[in-house]
C-alpha cells in the first residue's frame, strides 16, 4: 500500500471514530430527541433559523422566512457525513409523499456548495439546499445542536415553533412521528 492510501485510510478511519464518538456520547448521555423543556427554550431557535440568508446551491441567497406557513423539516448535513447521505433518500421521498400537505424539507449542507451541488444532483434531492460553513452551525447551535455533530433535524411547525429535534440518523418512522400530526 502506497503512503498516499495509507494516509488516506487512516484519515478516513479518524473521521468515523470523530463521528462514531459524537453520537455515543448523544446516547450515553440520554435521547439524541430533546425533551419539551429543551424544545420549549430551542424556540428562539426558530426565530433565528427563520431569520437567516444563506445561498442555494446556484449562490443565490435564500431567506428562510420565505417557507413560513409550511411544515419545516430542516435538515443540516455534509457529503462528508455518512449517516446524513444514508437519511436523504427517505427525505426525498417523504418530500414527494407530503409536499401536498404543506410539508418542506430545507436542507443546509455545512459544506462547499460544489460538493453539495454534486452530491444533490446525483441523488436527486427535491427540496431545497442552502450552503453555510460556521453560520450554519451556528443556527444549528441556536435550535439545541450543542454537540456541533451531524446530522441534525429540526421541525418548524406552521406557526413557526419548533416542535422537535433529533441528532444523529433518524428513521423514517420517528421523522414521520414528528411531522405527521402537524400537517
Amino acid at each position: 500500500m502506497t503512503k498516499l492510501k495509507q494516509m488516506l485510510l487512516y484519515a478516513g478511519i479518524a473521521a468515523f471514530a470523530v463521528t462514531a464518538g459524537f453520537l455515543l456520547r448523544g446516547q450515553m448521555t440520554g435521547s439524541n430527541s430533546q425533551s419539551a423543556a429543551a424544545v420549549g427554550s430551542a424556540n428562539k431557535g426558530a426565530e433565528t433559523i427563520l431569520a437567516a440568508s444563506l445561498p442555494d446551491l446556484q449562490g443565490t441567497s435564500q431567506t428562510i422566512s420565505q417557507w413560513r406557513g409550511k411544515v419545516l423539516v430542516v435538515n443540516f448535513w455534509a457529503t462528508w457525513c455518512e449517516p446524513c447521505r444514508k437519511e436523504i433518500p427517505e427525505f426525498i421521498e417523504l418530500q414527494e409523499q407530503f409536499r401536498d400537505q404543506g410539508l418542506l424539507f430545507v436542507g443546509i449542507a455545512v459544506d462547499q456548495r460544489e460538493k453539495a451541488a454534486a452530491f444533490s444532483k446525483d441523488i436527486g434531492i427535491n427540496y431545497p439546499v442552502l450552503t453555510g460553513g460556521m453560520e450554519a452551525m451556528a443556527l444549528a447551535e441556536a435550535a439545541g445542536n450543542n454537540q456541533g455533530a451531524l446530522p441534525f433535524t429540526v421541525v418548524i411547525d406552521r406557526s413557526g415553533k419548533i416542535t422537535g429535534t433529533h441528532l444523529g440518523l433518524l428513521s423514517r418512522s420517528k421523522l414521520e412521528a414528528m411531522f405527521k400530526p402537524l400537517l
